[in-house]
């Protein structure tokens, strides 16, 4: 059995809160799996009192997420958000300092990608982000290793959960895209206010981040057409 993974959580929301279950109730099973004991050794999020999907009392608590970089972790799991300010903060301290970087923003690596990858390279980590474009397929590691040999001519697809779901029940129900989308909102597949994922902005994002794997080269978002 290799040597255990000491992993720290940045953002204790509906994703990061469900990654810190897993790791804290499922760790026998993980461990089997992965072949290696994988260990929730620090978080961090803004309220501490308030009710989470997982019980993070036992665990080293960092209010302030850049400081999880000085905790004794081999990974830093960011799933704060956000293209710019804590989230970008964090992961480049993280690669500066050595330690893998997993992440789901889609945002951060649309704008930063390049510039983290680099300092991922330069300093002999991983930067990691499957769970950042259709996280339901691995789709990044087939950009990566699969299909790296092959000449790919575009990526397309509906990129947004979102807006594949009030696609589909509008096709199959014939309702109008408003009352969809309160049936999502209600059914909490949409935010309160979905303007990014209905307005283009999260597609654009991810498209950026699949784009980059593909064709080496990361569009311009401010030159990008985005239509919701």
């Amino acid at each position: 059995m290799s040597k255990g993974l000491r992993i720290a959580v940045a953002g204790l929301g509906t994703v990061g809160g469900g990654v810190a279950s897993v790791l804290l109730t499922r760790g026998k099973e993980l461990e089997q799996r992965a072949g290696r004991a994988l260990e929730l050794v620090g978080v961090s999020a803004r309220d501490k009192k308030k009710r989470r999907a997982a019980n993070v009392a036992n665990i080293a608590w960092e209010t302030d997420a850049t400081a999880l970089v000085n905790a004794d972790a081999d990974v830093i799991v960011e799933l704060i958000g956000g293209e710019e300010g804590t989230a970008y903060d964090l992961v480049k301290s993280a690669l500066a300092a050595k330690k893998h970087v997993v992440t789901a923003n889609k945002a951060l690596l649309a704008y930063h990608g390049a510039e983290l990858a680099a300092l991922a390279e330069e300093n002999g980590v991983a930067l990691k982000f499957e769970a950042a474009a259709a996280g339901g397929i691995p789709i990044v590691k087939a950009l990566r290793e699969s299909l790296i040999a092959y000449g790919i001519d575009s990526v397309r697809g509906i990129l947004n959960g979102t807006c594949n779901y009030i696609l589909t029940q509008m096709e199959a129900t014939g309702q109008s895209f408003a009352d969809v989308l309160k049936d999502a909102q209600r059914l909490g597949y949409a935010e309160a206010d979905p303007t990014l994922d209905v307005g283009g902005g999260d597609t654009a994002h991810k498209l950026a981040v699949l784009s980059a794997l593909a064709f080496g080269a990361t569009p311009n978002l401010k030159s990008m057409k985005i239509e919701g």
